[in-house]
């Protein structure tokens, strides 16, 4: 029986991958049902545990989301381009930071889907997370298991073995010929229906039953060998290669260039041909093809440099100005939204577009009911282009911008300083749900589904008077809310729950204080180490950071001036970055390792034995140094590992001190 049922699988598995992934079936579609229902009979015959990687544990039951766990490396975003000239500038770059040494490139369609994480052990699919912010995914294993050209073995019959432990990265896609059925299903089901495909199959990946998820025809197209243990690849086209050998789904789409004006063929091919294809794809992705130049052309803090994402121009519509709304933000700040006839605009049905502000409208003269162009720039953010006011004979009346807030009906506040026109009421309930929003987003605490919906309601019923009492929420009162129910309320505080271990800095950015981004709280807590270091810092000690000017400290100390009531309620419900010992877990053990770091600037070049230059730029960067990609005289040291070049020699020029590995190691405490 043993033998019958592994025949079995190993049958199953072999017709997946010939369906699936390379599009070639051998039997009907009846025949392999059949095959299906056997195994199901055999294994309900047995006492054998089904293992995880059986063709039937495809459709699995209950799913658990919402554990957030820690990339092995950040999935990192790619910085766009938008046109000829920023690509030669992208190939410039290059080729300066590689002193002019050959270059090949790879390039990809850019998939509009949802980025993955897939993990193998021993060859079996152990655990799959969502991009997330990047650094932290979200577990979707249980789901992504239904998805039939993700492979739940991988083969082990390959002529490079699969490695013990493999982890990929792809996107996640529903094709475009799908969405309409599943939004007949949910509008039948009194449910809104997916905007465009992107969003079905987000949606569909992170349902909490994965029979659902199984039900829809999500697709995967794998992209990037992330780690392979104990194998090594020279290039990326070498390592695409592994992973198709290895029986994962690559883009046959994908193509090799050695110079930057065949990347622009190949764009412009796709420029015309991308509508044809049956997914969504918003650009190309262009990549350096040598796995050694790309460790030695690193990335920022937010993308790497040896990819860019080239997308494609904005498209193009007309339609109506409906009605326009002004919506007041988290800071007050109201901003008049364009409401639309709908129109369908790069897959994507349109219903509203931004008006920025008042002088926007007054500069386009637009007004309701006009006719108008609408572009998505980058195929993502609707605007209006342009009023087609010869198309019209009888226009309304130039639209007013009201002098009451629309929330509150405070009196808003006009300035010479600013554009912007502001209601100063603190508590406007729009301005609450927005700073909540704000607070739940991704870059803060990520705080998934808590959404605009959900927070109407928490704030409307008086549940939540403060981001704070989000941590007081349960999940009986939670239930009673409209379309919640008790698994999306224990859902929903298990996410809170799990916030409470954001880091400092993005805590800090999630509480929303003026002119404070992303960048300026990672530079304040890399400073103050905590939210408690920093609120009692004095604003001419803020304002004396690198990077942070005298109107940001001003901000900064305002807010943390007026707001101790909050931030002392958001300590006592237990989020663990207030204190020194929680914001920087290793601060006190390596103070002195951190005292020869920070502040200096390191280059790293070579190889190193102990661990890859991107591990020793993140252990510079997690001590308050920098790193960079060019000696210069302004460098502190260089970080030399064997086969360092042309910046080993530049630093020998420039008199710069270089710490061998060994050196390194010792001062990193290791």
């Amino acid at each position: 029986m043993r033998t019958e049922i592994d025949e079995l699988r190993a049958l199953i598995r072999y017709h997946e991958h010939k369906y699936y992934i390379e599009n070639l079936p051998e039997i009907s579609d009846a025949d392999f049902d059949a095959l299906m229902k056997e195994l199901e009979a055999l294994e309900a015959s047995t006492d054998v545990p089904i293992p995880p990687d059986s063709p039937t544990r495809r459709v699995g039951g209950g799913a658990v989301l919402g554990t957030r766990l820690q990339h092995r490396n950040p999935m990192l975003s790619l910085n766009n381009s938008y046109d000829e000239n920023e690509l030669r500038e992208f190939a410039e770059r290059i080729d300066r930071l590689l002193e002019g040494a050959p270059v090949e490139y790879v390039t990809e369609l850019k998939i509009d889907g949802l980025g993955v994480s897939l993990t193998y052990e021993n060859g079996v699919f152990t655990q799959g997370l969502t991009r997330g912010d990047g650094e932290y995914g979200e577990d979707v294993t249980d789901n992504l298991r239904t998805i039939r050209s993700v492979p739940l073995r991988i083969p082990v019959e390959t002529e490079i073995a699969v490695p013990r432990v493999l982890e990929v990265r792809g996107e996640v896609f529903l094709p475009k010929d799908c969405l309409d059925e599943i939004n007949i299903q949910r509008e039948a089901a009194g449910e809104l229906p997916f905007a465009n495909p992107r969003n079905a199959a987000a949606g569909s990946l992170r349902l909490l039953d994965a029979s659902i998820t199984a039900s829809r025809p999500l697709d995967i197209f794998v992209y990037t060998l992330n780690y392979a243990e104990g194998t090594e690849f020279t290039t990326h086209t070498a390592s695409l290669e592994n992973m198709k050998a290895w029986g994962l789904k690559c883009n046959p789409r994908t193509d090799y260039h050695t110079s930057i004006e065949a990347v622009q063929d190949y764009y412009e091919r796709w420029v015309e041909e991308r509508h044809a294809l049956r997914y969504e794809t918003d650009g190309i992705v262009v990549k350096v093809n040598n796995f050694s130049q790309q460790r030695e052309l690193g990335t920022t803090s937010k993308y790497p440099r040896w990819a860019v994402a080239y997308k494609f121009n904005a498209q193009q519509a007309i339609t109506t100005i409906e009605k326009i709304d002004v919506q007041v933000g988290r800071t007050g700040v109201l901003t008049p939204v364009a409401i639309l006839k709908p129109v369908i605009l790069a897959g994507a049905t349109i219903t509203n577009a931004t008006l920025h502000n008042a002088q926007e409208i007054e500069k386009k003269d637009i007004r309701i009911g006009d006719r108008i162009v609408l572009e998505r720039a980058g195929d993502v953010i609707p605007k209006v282009v342009e009023v087609l006011t010869a198309d019209q004979t009888d226009r309304a009346d130039p639209f007013e911008f009201p002098e009451r807030c629309p929330a509150c009906n405070t009196p808003v506040q006009r300035t010479a300083e600013e554009v912007a026109v502001r209601c100063v009421n603190v508590a406007c309930v729009a301005q609450l749900k927005r700073r909540i929003a704000h607070f739940a987003s991704r870059n803060a605490l990520q705080i998934e589904g808590l959404g605009p919906a959900t927070i109407d309601q928490l704030v409307d019923t008086e549940l939540v008077g403060d981001v704070a009492d989000l941590y007081a929420l349960e999940v009986k009162p939670l239930s009673k809310l409209e379309r919640m129910g008790v698994p999306s309320a224990g859902n929903l505080v298990r996410q809170i729950e799990q916030s409470k271990e954001t880091p400092a800095a993005k805590l800090l950015f999630g509480l929303g204080i003026f002119h404070v981004g992303e960048t300026v709280a990672e530079l304040l807590i890399e400073q103050f180490l905590s939210l408690d270091g920093l609120s009692t810092a004095t604003e001419e000690e803020i304002e004396s950071i690198t990077g942070i000017g005298p109107q940001i400290a001003k901000s900064v100390f305002k807010f943390f001036s007026q707001n101790k009531p909050l931030l002392d309620k958001l300590r006592a419900a237990g989020l663990h970055c207030f204190t020194v010992a929680a914001a920087s877990q290793r601060m006190e053990a390596s103070l002195a390792a951190d005292g020869f770091f920070r502040g200096k600037t390191f280059v790293v070049t070579g190889s190193l034995e102990g661990m890859t230059r991107g591990e020793a730029s993140n252990e510079i960067k997690r001590r308050g140094g920098r790193v960079t990609s060019s000696v210069t005289r302004k460098t502190d040291y260089l970080i030399a590992g064997e086969g360092a070049g042309s910046k080993y020699t530049k630093a020998v020029e420039l008199d710069i001190p270089i710490l061998k590995e060994a050196d390194f190691f010792e001062k990193l405490q290791l």
